[in-house]
């Protein structure tokens, strides 16, 4: 498994019992999260940074912000809800398709993984000549899709094979954002599993805690006995989706591999 802190950033968390060193990514550390585990940790420096940044710098926010607080929920959960209304109305089966033409660089302040590279910056291609909510809605989603392909990225990076990352468990505030967690679930083709406790981070130093007062013997026994997975999403949409995302994904590596070529043409 690999974790997702999936907040303001996003951190890519995986143990190993050998050492695994994959330029981009931070570690091996040696028990620095698990006792005698080695500890990788990729990274995303802004994530849901990121979508409050597209979502409230586009001139449709101030129609956005009515709308989601005349239904007392956030502005992302009211785009959720349109994204579905706009699929059912152009007969698609999968929201994910509404950004066929819009894509999303994410590293508007610097990629940390898997490129290890500040100089990088953000990009969105497919943008029209309109401002309208449903342009914002196709937007947010595309930006939700290229945090899900960079962290496919992430992972192909580690290179883990023996075994191969099975299933994610995601836990932060982007992880109670639904189109997140299947977003990632379909991009990756693996189950997307969220904690059942609201804050996972602080019942992780509570599990310390314990560990080291002596209410269990080990922190692996601690995690057993107080934490459990609440939830599951599984991938969704078939093999039409998967392909649709395959070719969004190396449109995303392009637009990457590109933009450091601007760079170095500007050089």
């Amino acid at each position: 498994r690999i974790a997702l802190i999936a907040g303001t950033s996003t951190c890519h968390m995986a143990s190993s019992s050998a050492p695994t060193f994959v330029p981009g990514v931070w570690g091996p550390y040696y028990s620095a999260m698990l006792p005698n585990l080695y500890l990788n940790e990729g990274g995303q420096s802004a994530a849901g940074a990121l979508i409050d940044f597209v979502i409230e710098s586009h001139a449709a926010y101030e129609e956005l912000k009515g709308l989601a607080d005349a239904e007392n929920v956030p502005p992302t959960i009211y785009l959720n809800k349109r994204l579905e209304e706009m699929a059912a109305e152009a007969g698609e089966a999968n929201v994910a398709t509404l950004a066929s033409q819009v894509h999303v660089t994410p590293d508007f302040i610097g990629n940390r993984s898997p490129l290890a590279d500040p100089l990088m910056k953000g990009g969105i291609v497919g943008l029209p000549m309109s401002s309208r909510l449903d342009d914002l809605a196709r937007v947010y989603l595309a930006t939700v899709q290229a945090l899900a392909y960079q962290t496919k990225a992430i992972i192909e990076a580690l290179g883990y094979t023996d075994p191969p990352i099975s299933s994610v468990v995601a836990c932060g505030g982007l992880a109670k954002n639904p189109l997140y967690v299947s977003t990632h679930a379909d991009v990756l083709g693996l189950e997307i599993h969220t904690p059942v406790q609201e804050e996972a981070v602080l019942l992780g130093a509570a599990i310390l805690g314990a560990a080291a007062g002596g209410a269990h013997d080990s922190v692996e026994e601690a995690m057993g006995k107080m934490s459990a997975i609440g939830d599951t999403c599984a991938p969704e949409g078939g093999e039409a989706v998967a392909a649709f995302h395959e070719k969004k994904y190396n449109v995303f590596r392009k637009m990457s591999d590109d933009q450091r070529e601007y760079r170095r043409m500007m050089a």
